[in-house]
């Protein structure tokens, strides 16, 4: 017999293991794929497709890959850094106690956080149910009439409300007050928001607030409710003054107080905004976390973000979807009232179903709890002595420190906690629901200083909360069944594998939407954002406490500009959204630096994102649109036309690359050079990176200014819609222009102030793509681009001989005419023949088991398909094997065997009771409707619903949860 080598130790010690298990198609498979293309090796296809004038002339530098076992152990000695104190620090952000059950059947569960945007309303029954929960929620404890399904955090949402105010009010002014006791990182987000729109923003003392306006006129006025040194005041003066002046009213509201507090909406309130952070989601060093924003019935079709509304399905049933979608960046465009487009649904389904876990009595008693402890710390320090400014709180002391104010927090920090600095000679004391007597007479001892400390015992039977009469609520909220029914964990488990059942995310199948990237988020990756050294640490720590996070963002931002090309990149932004607001600040900046504040013109192609012209309008920048040609490149005479019509004011253009089309664009480093030769900049809109890198970096080939998707690229879940992080990357220059934040003493000499509450935004999801970048390595990386090019290419092969491949490279010898990671199926001519839309198709796949690709973008009547690398080989023949059936069935439809009005793509998705009825009057049978293909006999997905009315729904708007009756017949 042959003699066979033993394996040596470095075969076996395969670091790299993880690319393996990352990457769907395997050598195998690869092979397979390029025999269905063309090319005889991925070389050649890439080499095909990549324009040669972009690729990258070196490799990334970048660490060498770790298993995934090293990877966590490296992390873990970063986190380790981190130095967890008890927080007192409050400041919008607190210690909570996340339900075993929702830590578990959620947060940690891949139902839950690989699900997509609800756009397909059908498949995402489950989690909008939990989301009308959240906006229920919230307009009962605001007392307000509508909520949104989320905002990115605080800051941002108290942002919104301002622009909000200025659109809805009928005042004509452009001045804004800020009470003087709003957050710090509210006010910094609010500043950063109104430059640029010409709104000027004046803080006064809330008692000096109607007189200031008396003195001058204000659209707005926003109050915050505590206040942030704790202090409760009756906000109804206030309020009715600012509406005699003719300005909105505007609360920031702690929603767990309000369990305790009059209603926003019975002081009068216009709007109301906040977080959810402590209706359990842990600090995370600032994110993510759930913010929400409420308003009067008035203002509803003005209201930003999304919003969940019910409807009825095809048989007359209540069914979910999103409202109001007419009101979305990506259909209005430049006309768009705000550029949100990640929420924060995953933060958001916690909060509601933390909600739904305690009740309102269990809420209740975690507010009366925190109160009371409030009260009996503050009796305990005026009985030492110490002088607390104010004489109402719910959560949070304002102490009069004096001289001694940095010796009483070094103590706190020795004794393991750490208070904040609310002014030079006063400190905040912040508790909240982990806190406990332990803490209180901890605190005690520290303001002690080695005297004698009252006890709790003195107290806790006499002391009462700090909260005025006039101020304590009397109204009911959370009276709907579903807050008073799921108080036992077995009653909670089953509701929440209920709602997950309802929904198809990732880990039921292949979600093949384009542009938008859903690939694999593996467990190792996700395993950190629990580990309590980052999800326990206040954003505003001392900086030696945060040492970790500190660390995490050099390496991470260190190989984001590898992959980029960039010199400098900033984690603040919390969206991809908020990466491009702050990639045309960091612009405007530069331009503003060199005398050239009239440079506002901003060139966008036809085929750009949605959220491009909105971030565009929020910069206070002009768009212009530059047309593309038929085969869906930017027209460069068009271009080198507008430049030269606006040389004079040319400030940017803005471009995705590869294009929204799915295609490498060969001239664009023309295209650059020609926009820089006006005295422009170029932003590269980073949403298409999965493309790109390894192989051309877009800093290298033109680009000033990118943001990138880390809910995208580089592997962070969508969690239904959020969280999302943006980074944004520059060019050297443009570096002292990144985002700044002021509030954690991180000051930038270009003056552009934050665009997020945290200094790294939604810093605990960070650690999943430092873990991505680190199991992966460079050839890994590479590897996965290059892999998805070859997945949608082949999907391009397999089905160009059923639909159109609507714009391609037109290659020689690649099928399908070579895509870049995404292709686009153009339905508009099968419309004709069969009377089939597009949207007729995308609900036909939910009977397939598939989540529908990206419909009628950036094209109506298509459907936009990526595949990712992720994506095993079996798995991209089942979604073919889908489509060319689905083609066989509009043939049925075309030939006259089916009716163009009752076929089973007119009457998809079906569900089982459908196919149950006694009645069967349909042309076609019911194990057609059921079972297309025999696969789906061994596992079906059954669409909840049947197709759900859009229209119904916007004519009959209805956002909170269903009324008794028909929650009750459910």
């Amino acid at each position: 017999m042959p003699h066979t080598a033993l394996p040596r130790l470095a075969d076996l010690e395969n670091a790299s293991e993880f690319t393996a298990r990352h990457i769907g198609p395997d050598a195998a498979d690869e092979a397979r794929m390029l025999a269905a293309i063309g090319p005889a090796s991925r070389r050649a296809l890439i080499d095909a497709i990549i324009p040669r004038a972009i690729a990258r002339p070196t490799p990334m530098e970048l660490p060498a890959p770790l298993s995934e076992a090293q990877a966590l152990a490296e992390l873990k000695a970063l986190a380790a850094q981190n130095r967890v104190l008890t927080s007192h620090l409050g400041c919008g952000y607190f210690g909570t106690l996340t339900p075993g059950v929702i830590l578990r059947n959620v947060l940690e569960n891949p139902a839950w956080y690989t699900a997509y945007t609800p756009y397909q309303a059908e498949i995402s029954q489950g989690r909008m149910e939990a989301l009308v929960n959240f906006q229920t929620m919230v307009t009962d404890l605001t007392g307000m009439a509508i909520a949104n399904a989320s905002m990115l955090d605080e800051a941002t949402a108290a942002a919104e409300a301002m622009t909000l105010a200025a659109r809805v009010g009928k005042s004509k002014a452009t001045r804004f007050v800020v009470a003087h006791d709003v957050l710090p990182q509210s006010l910094e987000v609010i500043r950063t928001r109104a430059k640029p729109l010409g709104i000027t923003v004046d803080q006064v003392h809330a008692t000096e607030i109607a007189a200031s306006l008396a003195a001058a006129p204000a659209f707005g006025v926003l109050l915050q409710y505590p206040g942030v040194n704790g202090q409760l005041r009756d906000l109804k003066p206030i309020i009715d003054a600012a509406h005699a002046a003719g300005a909105m009213a505007i609360v920031g509201a702690d929603l767990l107080a309000l369990t305790l507090l009059v209603s926003p909406g019975e002081l009068g309130a216009d709007i109301a905004f906040g977080s959810t952070q402590r209706f359990g989601m842990p600090m995370g060093a600032g994110g993510p976390h759930a913010a929400y924003l409420a308003t009067q019935d008035a203002f509803k079709r003005s209201l930003p973000g999304r919003l969940v509304g019910v409807s009825v399905d095809s048989h007359g049933a209540p069914a979910y979807r999103l409202a109001l979608q007419t009101r979305e960046q990506h259909i209005r465009r430049e006309k768009a009232t705000s550029n949100i487009c990640t929420a924060q649904v995953l933060p958001a389904v916690v909060a509601s179903l933390y909600a739904v876990y305690h009740g309102p009595a269990g809420l209740k008693r975690i507010a009366q709890r925190v109160a009371v402890l409030t009260a009996i710390l503050a009796e305990g320090l005026k009985a030492m002595g110490w002088r607390l400014l104010h004489d109402t709180a719910f959560d949070t002391l304002h102490v009069e420190a004096g001289e001694r104010r940095d010796a009483l927090m070094a103590a706190a920090v020795a004794s393991g906690r750490n208070l904040r600095a609310a002014s030079a000679d006063t400190l905040g004391i912040s508790l909240d629901e982990t806190s406990t007597r332990a803490d209180v007479e901890a605190l005690w001892a520290v303001f002690a200083q080695g005297n004698v400390t009252p006890t709790i015992a003195q107290y806790a039977d006499t002391v009462t909360p700090m909260i005025p009469a006039a101020l304590q609520r009397t109204s009911d909220y959370l009276t709907h069944p579903v807050f008073n029914t799921h108080h036992s964990e077995t009653e909670m488990l089953r509701y929440i594998r209920m709602l997950s059942d309802k929904d198809l995310a990732l880990d039921r199948s292949m979600i093949p939407l384009g542009s938008c990237t859903m690939k694999l988020n593996a467990t190792s990756e996700m395993i950190p954002i629990t580990w309590p050294e980052f999800a326990h640490i206040h954003p505003f720590a001392p900086a030696e406490q945060l040492a970790g996070y500190a660390a995490l963002n050099t390496q991470l931002t260190g190989w984001l500009a590898q992959a980029t090309g960039y010199s400098g990149i900033s984690l603040q932004p919390n969206a991809g959204s908020q990466g491009e607001y702050a990639g045309l600040l960091a612009i405007m900046g530069w331009h503003a630096s060199r005398g050239d504040a009239h440079r506002k013109v901003c060139l966008i192609p036809e085929s750009a994102h949605g959220t491009n012209p909105a971030s565009a309008q929020m910069a206070g920048m002009q768009v212009v649109v530059v047309k593309c040609e038929a085969g869906g490149n930017v027209d460069l005479d068009d271009l080198r036309a507008k430049c030269g019509k606006h040389a004079a004011d040319l400030a940017a253009i803005m471009i995705t690359y590869p294009s929204t089309y799915g295609v490498f664009e060969p001239q664009v480093r023309t295209l650059c050079e020609i926009v820089h030769a006006h005295g422009g900049r170029v932003y590269v809109d980073g949403a298409n990176m999965n493309a790109l890198v390894g192989l051309a970096a877009p800093g290298e080939f033109g680009g000033d200014v990118s943001h990138l998707n880390l809910h995208k690229t580089f592997c962070i879940p969508h969690g239904g819609g959020g969280p999302g992080v943006g980074p944004v990357c520059v060019v050297e220059d443009l570096v002292p222009f990144l985002p700044g934040h002021a509030t954690a003493g991180e000051k930038r000499a270009g003056g552009v102030g934050a665009v997020s509450a945290a200094p790294l935004g939604n810093a605990a999801v960070l650690p999943i793509s430092w873990m991505y970048i680190r199991m992966m390595g460079a050839d890994g990386l590479k590897s996965a681009t290059e892999i998805a090019i070859l997945s949608a290419n082949y999907i391009a092969a397999r089905l160009a001989d059923h639909y159109d491949i609507h714009f391609s490279g037109g290659i020689d010898g690649v099928k399908g005419g070579g895509v870049a990671h995404e292709c686009i199926l153009d339905l508009r001519p099968l419309k004709d023949s069969s009377g089939v839309s597009a949207e007729d198709v995308a609900k036909r796949l939910i009977d397939y088991g598939f989540h529908a690709p990206t419909l009628s973008f950036p094209v109506a009547g298509t459907l936009m398909v990526e595949p990712t690398e992720s994506e095993p080989l079996a798995e991209l023949d089942r979604f073919c094997d889908a489509m060319i059936a689905i083609r066989g069935e509009i043939a049925q439809v075309e030939s006259g065997a089916w009716p163009r009005e009752d076929n089973p793509l007119k009457n998809a998705p079906h569900t089982a009771a459908s196919l149950l009825a006694n009645d069967w009057t349909h042309a076609y049978a019911r194990e057609t409707a059921a079972y297309p293909v025999a696969s789906l006999r061994r596992g079906k997905y059954w669409s909840p619903v049947g197709r759900v009315d859009n229209v119904h729904g916007d004519r009959n708007l209805f956002c909170s949860c269903l009324p008794v009756g028909d929650y009750a017949g459910e």
